[in-house]
C-alpha cells in the first residue's frame, strides 16, 4: 500500500508505542525534580559539578544532550502519534544546553491545559506546583 514495507509500519508502532511508555515512566520523574521555581528565573548558570574532572563532566554534557535530542525528536513524533507530545519536547528543552531555550520552556509552560497537566503530575507526587509569570507580568513589575 502506498509503496510503504509491512516491516517499516511495523517498527514505526513498536517505536511509537515504546516512546509512550518511557515518556510515561520519564516524565513524571523529571517533573518532579525540577524546582518550584524553575520558570521564574530568566537564565540558570552551568557550573561543573566536578571541577577537578573535566573529561567526566564534559561526558555529562554529552550524554544529557543526547538525551535531550532523543526526547526532544520523541515529542514531535509523539504530537502525531499516542504520547505526551509536548510533554516529552519540555524534557528534551530541560535535558539540553541551547541558547534561548528558557524562552521556548516558558512559551510551552504557558500554555494552561500543559500547565494545569504539569501542576496536576506534580501534585500527585506531592510536590508543590511550578511558580509561573507571563512576560508581561514582570515587564509591569
Amino acid at each position: 500500500m502506498f509503496g510503504i514495507s509491512q516491516n517499516l509500519i511495523g517498527w514505526f508502532v513498536v517505536t511509537s508505542l515504546a516512546t509512550f511508555v518511557i515518556s510515561g515512566v520519564a516524565l513524571p520523574w523529571l517533573l518532579t525534580r525540577l524546582p518550584e521555581d524553575y520558570f521564574l528565573e530568566t537564565d540558570r548558570a552551568v557550573h561543573p559539578p566536578w571541577p577537578r574532572q573535566r573529561a567526566l563532566y564534559w561526558a555529562w554534557r554529552l550524554l544529557k544532550n543526547l538525551l535531550g535530542v532523543v526526547l526532544l525528536l520523541a515529542g514531535f513524533v509523539m504530537l502525531f502519534t499516542p504520547g505526551q507530545g509536548i510533554l516529552t519536547i519540555l524534557a528534551g528543552l530541560w535535558l539540553m544546553d541551547l541558547p534561548g531555550k528558557r524562552r521556548c520552556e516558558r512559551h510551552l509552560i504557558g500554555r494552561p491545559k500543559v500547565l494545569v497537566s504539569v501542576n496536576w503530575i506534580r501534585h500527585k507526587a506531592g510536590k508543590p506546583p511550578f511558580q509561573f509569570s507571563t512576560e508581561r507580568e514582570e515587564i509591569a513589575s
